[in-house]
């Protein structure tokens, strides 16, 4: 068993993680701008500046798991922790997004592609990928890059949004989008830290698809009408800049190499099979 999991930033996916494989770990500590309380964890104020207890932990971990997003300063871990987190030993995982990679004119990309999004939130996780790639490097430690699709699973998911009406169905002629449930990203993580990989994987699901395509899907497991569609020209002008940038990326995204990592399939290969599995939860389990 390995000793220590470290998880610099303890929302949405890290949580996922912990729930369903933190039993391999003996002891885990996990940071929040608060350091609130959260079950199975020992939590750490992280609000920009490392505490003691924080760099000990950074220097003993012997596994860590980096799920922030770097702001207009940058990675908000590197700077603080770098020295501390050269020191270890263990493998790193650090969670990305196929953002990265621009638009492809909805060519198939794999982890060959040059990084070439031009949005300034997508530059700036571009350079925090290099920076701890380049940590890893003069630490001897692996680090692996995670390029996440867009994330779903348990409290946030098309079943939700088209249940309580936030749900749109916005068409662009030809947009695809990769997906990915968050039982995935925990398989993935799981197997780079077991396997001590050192690279880029894209974790993504087998089948990009249209914006409508799980709102659909959606609404009917539901047996309602889905929304009505929307002409992305009409939509756009109501978008704020983040969405928009979001929209200006078609791509498909190749996944074999995850194959490889977790050594077979995925759990919930595409939207279907997982928001099905989703429904089939009892409200409140």
């Amino acid at each position: 068993m390995t000793q220590t999991l470290l998880c610099l930033g303890h929302g949405y996916c890290a949580r996922r993680f912990v729930a369903l494989h933190g039993a391999s770990f003996a002891r885990r500590i996990g940071t929040s701008r608060t350091g609130a309380p959260s079950a199975g964890m020992e939590m750490l104020r992280f609000d920009g500046d490392a505490a003691p207890a924080l760099l000990a932990a950074a220097r003993a971990a012997d596994a860590v798991l980096i799920s922030a997003a770097p702001g207009e300063a940058g990675d908000p871990f590197l700077g603080p922790l770098g020295e501390a987190l050269a020191q270890g030993q263990g493998p790193l995982v650090y969670l990305s997004t196929i953002g990265v990679y621009g638009d492809s004119g909805g060519a198939w990309i794999d982890e060959s592609a040059g990084t070439a999004a031009a949005a300034p939130r997508a530059r700036r996780r571009i350079e925090a990928e290099a920076g701890w790639q380049a940590l890893g490097r003069h630490a001897g430690r692996p680090v692996a890059v995670l390029r996440l699709g867009g994330i779903y699973g348990p409290g946030r998911n098309a079943l939700i949004d088209v249940a309580d009406g936030t749900a749109r169905c916005i068409e662009r002629e030809g947009q695809v989008f990769n997906r990915i449930h968050v039982d995935d990203i925990a398989g993935a993580i799981a197997a780079a830290l077991a396997q001590r990989f050192d690279g880029v994987v894209n974790v993504v699901d087998d089948e990009p698809s249209p914006s409508c395509a799980p709102v659909r899907h959606a609404a009917q497991l539901l047996g309602v009408e889905p929304p009505a569609p929307e002409r992305f020209e009409e939509a756009s002008a109501r978008m704020s800049p983040m969405a928009l940038s979001f929209w200006a990326d078609n791509r498909r995204v190749r996944n074999a190499r995850l194959h490889a990592l977790i050594g077979g399939a995925l759990r919930y290969p595409t939207f279907r099979e997982g928001l099905s599995a989703l429904a089939a939860v009892p409200a409140g389990a």
